[in-house]
This record gives structure tokens, C-alpha cells and sequence, in this order.
């Protein structure tokens, strides 16, 4: 398929480590003739010699595109060669973040001021002015300039601290701007596209939890994606610290990202463990964040080895997947909702290009909102509404000087009309002969030059947003608001079946060359056929070839589904497939929901198990309890832990189950319980103790195996590994733990120093500290 070549190139964009520029090469090595000083001389200047800031192909494309006008130019290059300040934002969620905000103001804010790396005395930290209610600050330092200052220790450990909490996250200040603009309200469902690290997607989290109380989860929720497995372990590294049971993580192509929804024919409760029909029949969302993979040049303060390798095509080489990827963003968004398209790249091919490209798909089902009077401290300029594209040194201002210039890489969409022109008539090839692109945007022949005049755009690009490093000490950024106002228009064609080898002038291949692959976004209602037009389109194609195969039926039981596939895998049939049975089983494989490596995700009814967990904790019949408990282990005599998710997230995974499991989930939902290891704890009435991770959530609502220990007491608690019930300073508190039942308890730290819960099991006489939480 056509989408196979551009999924490899994804693929690699992310997988490859980057190049370690600290590394000496060995060509770079002294002679062996060399005497030892001048070894040691050569070694310590290759190793501390400064990254080349600068780069001449780098300044002319900028230059010609007109990013920033030519009085500012020295001073847009100055700013991009000094360090990125370190900024981070307050959990807003957090119980704790008025008080952080507090300390930050009264202490650090006003502590001693410290030296620059000029010797000039600043002041350390300030609150970023454009972020809502002080809740995001930078530093006039680097993040390697605040470890090195002595002045700055104290509050370089306080930021490590909070940080490893969850109190604070430290993230790039422009990285904090496209979610503000999504108007993410608690119940929204929400989507990240391209999360990782997992920066934006906890700030996400935090806008759907910052309204609701402590021990209520919002009715909304969050599912983040990323391509990569690595980069979905670090995203759910970051976001663990939430401890949110109103996340989901996936690891899918951003382009090619799964509808669910149910299907013609889907399961009858007999056949998925008496579930019940999901209360959503298609899974689409509230709001979009697509914050595409990019070229990555807006970071060269962060990372100054770009500029070594920025070369003017890298740009050209990733529009069409950023196309794909906010296409399949819009076709996943509800009517009314709204999607934000973002990159941390200068270069307006992937930017206002993008934009222009989407906005003419779409036609009239999409706008792109004017959000100049949101956020007005943020300092943005306009977008673009003419620019040009470079390919191998030649300066092309539209498509027809790309298809003189026998360009394979330029586009119809990368330039400003996105209009394609017809083969040259006769008539203007006698009128241009002779005339050549100097590579220097000019055109020669003979005596006259003739400059090229770059198209300019009929669409409202104004309305996106760029932000320049020089406006307020920050990297660069691009963002453009969508807003969703009916479905998207259905292809011309429909898909008429498998088609015949196709010559070299197919139309196919220059359907792949404008940036759309075989099965693009706009091709998935014309696979449905008439009679199933009333489908979303969201719906994938992969989707729609399973759902209308009729070689399997939807009501085989899946016990016989599953001994077919063991037995297909270990015994393969010799016979060659037909394509109809590769697809029976690709769907066999979809209705099982075996993801290779990926651990499945069961929801835990242990009737037995659940009951005792209620009675031995005393959870109240207000939270919603059973049915919210998930295990990712089939084998439910050895489920070591046990998670807890929200109803938003259960009614997704309802859905996911009866379409067939299309989700491939990397993480999903708060660890609530786990397995006692220990011989003592194994012969307590339960056999689950409480998590630390959702100590937070839960301990609202138990009313059994609580403790409320004086500040003494509590000390004593952290401080001993076990204490005797007598040696308690208050006799009360050694009372009330001699008669809670053997297993796990909560220590609560009493009024008055309400900030802190300890989780501790009980063994015999003495308690045995288990976690902690702050």
C-alpha cells in the first residue's frame, strides 16, 4: 500500500537515537607519533570546542522566506544563538500548587539576585506574564547554568523535587502555548496525537482535573499517542506522576490512528463476557492536539547541534505526513470541536502550507479560528501568506516552475494557491527557451532576469500564529487553531475494488507524490459503498475491509476463535492464501485483540476478590467501585496489581472490546492495588493492599483501616522501620492500631499538618512501613 513507504519514514524520524555529538570520531584521534601534551592539548580542545551556531544555507532560506524583516534579522540570529531559559509550570490540579505558587513568589522570586554568564546580576526567576494565574515561570537561566550556580542551589533542588513529585513539570515555555488554546474543559474527551515526552499531555490531564474536587474524576478524558514504544514509556513515565485514572496511552501511526466504533454485526453479550453496549457507538473527540514530528529548527537554543545538520529539504521531506496526520486529526474530531496544529519549526512548507493545504480538503467544513485576542500577553506575529520552496539549491515560486525544473519533490500543496498546471502548451515553450533558474530565485536568459514573484495565499493564514525567539526569550513555535463545522466532504471516487497493475502513468503514483497515500483520510468513506455512507468518517479503511468481510461471523464464539489462531500459529497450512482469507484472519486477530508484546487489557471480575477489598476497607457504596477495575493479566489467579479507571475511560474500552479491539494500549487507568509479596500479608483477610498511586483518589471514600497520627507519632513512623503499640507517644493512636485488622492501613497525619499519608501494613505487632506519598 501506499502508506507503507511514508509509516517507515515516521518510523525512523523517531526511532534513530540522535547522533552523539560529544563522541570524538576516530579519524579525529592524534597520530601515534604525537607526544603526550599534544594529546592532551588536542583532547580537551575536541572535547569542549562549542557547537558552530551558525549556518549559511540556514540564513539565506530564512532570509528569502521573509520570516523576520531585514532590521530585525542580527538581532533574530543573536537570540538564537544564546541558551534557552529554563521555564516549568505548576500542577493546577495539585492540593499543594497555591502553596508552591506562594513559595515562589515570597522566596525564590525575592532571594538574593545571580550572575549570568556575563557577570551581570539578575534576577533568578519571574512568572511567564502570558500564562493564567501565575502558574508558569522561567528562569534568565539554562537549565545547565542553573546546576553549575551556587546562588541557584537551593532552588535547583526544590525544583528537582517537585518535579519528581508532580507538583511542577518542567517544560520548554512555547511548548506550554498550543493547549491553552483548546479550550479543554473536565468533560471533554481529548486527544494527543504525537505526545511524547508527555509535556503536553499533562497539561492536558491537568485542565480536565482542575475543576473537580479531591476524590471526584472528571467526565472527561485523555488518550495520548505516540508512534514510538520507547516514546510511549517515556510519556507514560511523565504522566504517571498525575495519578489519574482518566488516561489512556496508545502506541499507533498518528496518520493511520484506529476509529473505534461498533460494529454492523457486533457482539451480543454472550460473546464478551456479559458486557453490556457501550454508551458511545463511535469514539471521536471534543478536542485535537496535533503537534506534529517537524524539522525541529525552533529548537536550536535547546539543541545547538542543528545547526550543523539543517539543510533546507528536511521540511519538504515531512509535509506530506504532517498533512496525513492533521487530516486524520479532523476526521476524529467531533462537529463543533476544535483541533490545534502546532510544530516547533520556522519553515512555513511545514507550517502555513500545511494549514493551506488542510483548509482546501476540507473546503467549508473547516475554519481556522482568529485567537488574536486570547492569551494578549503572549507576543505573536501573523502567519505567512506567501513564501517559496527550495529544492536542490533552485528557488521554485510555484508549481509550474517545479514541473520545468523536473522537481520530484515539490508539491502542489507546499506553495501558497496549491493550484497543479498542465504540461507546458507549445506556445510557452518556444516563449521560454533558454531561460534557466540560477538557483539564486532568478531566472536568465540572455540579458534580461526576471525575478520570481512567490504566490500569495487567498486563505486567512493571518490567523495562525508564529512565535519568534527574540519577542520574549523563548524558542520558536508555530500554532494554528481549527474549528470543525460539519463533517468532512466524501472523495469523488469510490473505491471500485482491487485495481490491475497500473503503467508508469498511473494517476496513482502522483496521488502518493501530492502527499496522499492509497487509503488516505479521504478515502474512507469511499470504501463504504453507498449503503454504509451513514458511517463516520473517522472510520479507517482497515476498519471498513475487516467490518465487510463476511468469511467470519461476528457471533463465533471466541474460545473457537482463539483455538483456530493457536493452531494457525503453530501450524501454518502450506496452501497459499487468498487475499479474502489474509484479511479473515488479520480479522480473527482484531476480534481476539492479541497486539504482539503489548500485555491485554481484562476487566478484573473477581466477584469474591472485589467483595473483600469492599469490606476490608470499607469503601463507600457512592464510588463507583465495581466494574471500574481493570488487570492486564488473563490469568486471574496471579493478577499481581490491579487498576482503577474512570467511567470516561470505561465506556472506551467497552467500545474498543466489541469493535474488535483496534486500540493497541500501552498504558490505561491508576494502579489501585496490589499483590501483599510477603508471607505475613498473604495471610491477611485481603490480599491487596493500597497503592500509593491511588492513596490520593480512593482514601476519600474508605472508612475502615484509617489511622490519624499525632506529628510525633508520625515521625516516629517514618523514622523506624517498626514500632511496638506501647512505645506510641499518644497511648490512643497505639490503641487504635492494636485493633485494626491484620493488613494493610493508612496513616493520616492529623489537622493542622495535613500534608501527609503514609500507606502501612500491619503485621502482628508491629507496623511495617509499605509506601509513602507526600
Amino acid at each position: 500500500m501506499g502508506g507503507r513507504g511514508r509509516s517507515r519514514t515516521q518510523r525512523k524520524h523517531f526511532s534513530q537515537s540522535r547522533e552523539n555529538v560529544w563522541k570524538i570520531p576516530k579519524s579525529s584521534e592524534v597520530s601515534a607519533n604525537a607526544t603526550p601534551d599534544d594529546a592532551n592539548n588536542s583532547r580537551t580542545n575536541q572535547h569542549w570546542q562549542p557547537f558552530a551556531t551558525q549556518n549559511p544555507a540556514f540564513d539565506e532560506y530564512y532570509k528569502e522566506q521573509e520570516i523576520v524583516s531585514p532590521e530585525e534579522w542580527d538581532t533574530f540570529i543573536e537570540c538564537l544563538r544564546k541558551p534557552l531559559p529554563a521555564a516549568f509550570r505548576i500542577n493546577s490540579s495539585s492540593q499543594f500548587y497555591v502553596d508552591i505558587r506562594s513559595q515562589l513568589e515570597n522566596d525564590f522570586a525575592k532571594s538574593p539576585k545571580a550572575e549570568d554568564s556575563n557577570g551581570c546580576e539578575v534576577e533568578a526567576i519571574k512568572p511567564l506574564p502570558w500564562y493564567p494565574d501565575k502558574l508558569a515561570w522561567q528562569s534568565h537561566f539554562s537549565r545547565m547554568e542553573l546546576r553549575k550556580n551556587q546562588t541557584l542551589e537551593r532552588f535547583h533542588e526544590f525544583l528537582k523535587l517537585e518535579n519528581e513529585i508532580g507538583n511542577i513539570t518542567r517544560q520548554e515555555a512555547v511548548s506550554m502555548v498550543p493547549p491553552l488554546f483548546l479550550d479543554v474543559r473536565p468533560d471533554h474527551f481529548v486527544l494527543d496525537m504525537c505526545a511524547a515526552p508527555g509535556s503536553k499531555t499533562f497539561q492536558l490531564l491537568e485542565m480536565i482535573h482542575k475543576l473537580t474536587e479531591p476524590g471526584i474524576l472528571p467526565s472527561g478524558m485523555v488518550m495520548a499517542n505516540d508512534l514510538d514504544v520507547q516514546r510511549c514509556n517515556l510519556l507514560i513515565h511523565q504522566t504517571k506522576r498525575m495519578c489519574t485514572a482518566n488516561l489512556i496511552v496508545t502506541n499507533h501511526e498518528a496518520q493511520h490512528f484506529p476509529s473505534c466504533h461498533l460494529r454492523r454485526n457486533h457482539f451480543s453479550d454472550s460473546h464478551i463476557g456479559n458486557i453490556k453496549e457501550p454508551s458511545i457507538s463511535q469514539l471521536q473527540f471534543d478536542r485535537v492536539l496535533c503537534d506534529v514530528p517537524c524539522s525541529g529548527d525552533g529548537t536550536l537554543r535547546k539543541a545547538p547541534d542543528i545547526w550543523r545538520k539543517w539543510i533546507p529539504g528536511s521540511g519538504n521531506g515531512l509535509h506530506g505526513l504532517q498533512i496525513q496526520i492533521a487530516m486524520r486529526g479532523l476526521a476524529l474530531l467531533k462537529v463543533g470541536g476544535r483541533m490545534v496544529y502546532s510544530t516547533c519549526s520556522m519553515n512555513p512548507v511545514e507550517n502555513e502550507a500545511v494549514v493551506a493545504e488542510v483548509l482546501r480538503r476540507c473546503g467549508g467544513s473547516v475554519e481556522l479560528v482568529d485567537v488574536s485576542t486570547e492569551l494578549p500577553q503572549l507576543v505573536r506575529r501573523p502567519g505567512l501568506k506567501k513564501w517559496k520552496v527550495q529544492d536542490k539549491g533552485q528557488w521554485l515560486a510555484s508549481y509550474k516552475d517545479a514541473t520545468k525544473h523536473c522537481s520530484f519533490v515539490a508539491t502542489p500543496g507546499m506553495f501558497p494557491s496549491g493550484k497543479s498546471y498542465k504540461e507546458t502548451t507549445e506556445h510557452d515553450q518556444e516563449t521560454e527557451t533558454g531561460q534557466f533558474c540560477n538557483g539564486d530565485g532568478k531566472y536568465e536568459n540572455g540579458d534580461s532576469t526576471k525575478v520570481l514573484e512567490a504566490e500569495v495565499s487567498d486563505l486567512p493564514l493571518e490567523r495562525c500564529m508564529r512565535i519568534v525567539p527574540h519577542d520574549q526569550n523563548s524558542g520558536a513555535f508555530f500554532i494554528a487553531v481549527f474549528h470543525k463545522l460539519s463533517s468532512l466532504p466524501a472523495p469523488e471516487k469510490k473505491y471500485a475494488g482491487p485495481s490491475k497493475k497500473k503503467d508508469s502513468n498511473s494517476t496513482q503514483p502522483q496521488k502518493m507524490m501530492n502527499g496522499v497515500n492509497a487509503f488516505s483520510i479521504e478515502d474512507d468513506i469511499g470504501l463504504l459503498g453507498e449503503k454504509d455512507s451513514q458511517i463516520s468518517e473517522a472510520t479507517l479503511d482497515t476498519d471498513i475491509l475487516i467490518n465487510g468481510m463476511d468469511e467470519v461471523s461476528l457471533n463465533t464464539d471466541q474460545n473457537e476463535i482463539y483455538e483456530e489462531n493457536k493452531k494457525e500459529d503453530t501450524e501454518p497450512t502450506p496452501e497459499v492464501k487468498t487475499g479474502a482469507k489474509i484479511v479473515a484472519e488479520k480479522r480473527k486477530l482484531q476480534i481476539q485483540g492479541r497486539w504482539r508484546g503489548v500485555d491485554p487489557v481484562i476487566f478484573y471480575k473477581d466477584d469474591a476478590v472485589v467483595d473483600r477489598i469492599i469490606e476490608f476497607y470499607g469503601i463507600k457504596e457512592s464510588f463507583p467501585f465495581k466494574g471500574h477495575l481493570i488487570s492486564r493479566n488473563d490469568d486471574t489467579e496471579h493478577v499481581k496489581r490491579i487498576y482503577y479507571i474512570s467511567n470516561s475511560v470505561k465506556e472506551v474500552l467497552e467500545l474498543n472490546l466489541q469493535g474488535g479491539q483496534q486500540l493497541k494500549i500501552a498504558s490505561v487507568g491508576l494502579k489501585m492495588f496490589e499483590r501483599q509479596s510477603a508471607t505475613e500479608g498473604k495471610s491477611a483477610p485481603c490480599t491487596f493492599r493500597i497503592s500509593s498511586e491511588g492513596l490520593p483518589l480512593i482514601l476519600p471514600h474508605i472508612t475502615k483501616q484509617i489511622l490519624y497520627a499525632s506529628a510525633v507519632d508520625f515521625k516516629n513512623l517514618l523514622q523506624y522501620k517498626s514500632i511496638k503499640f506501647p512505645n506510641f507517644v499518644d497511648p490512643k493512636f497505639g490503641e487504635d492500631a492494636s485493633n485494626l485488622t491484620k493488613g494493610c492501613c493508612v496513616v493520616v497525619l492529623k489537622k493542622g499538618s495535613n500534608d501527609f499519608i503514609i500507606s502501612y501494613s500491619k503485621v502482628n505487632y508491629n507496623l511495617h512501613r509499605r509506601t509513602q506519598t507526600r
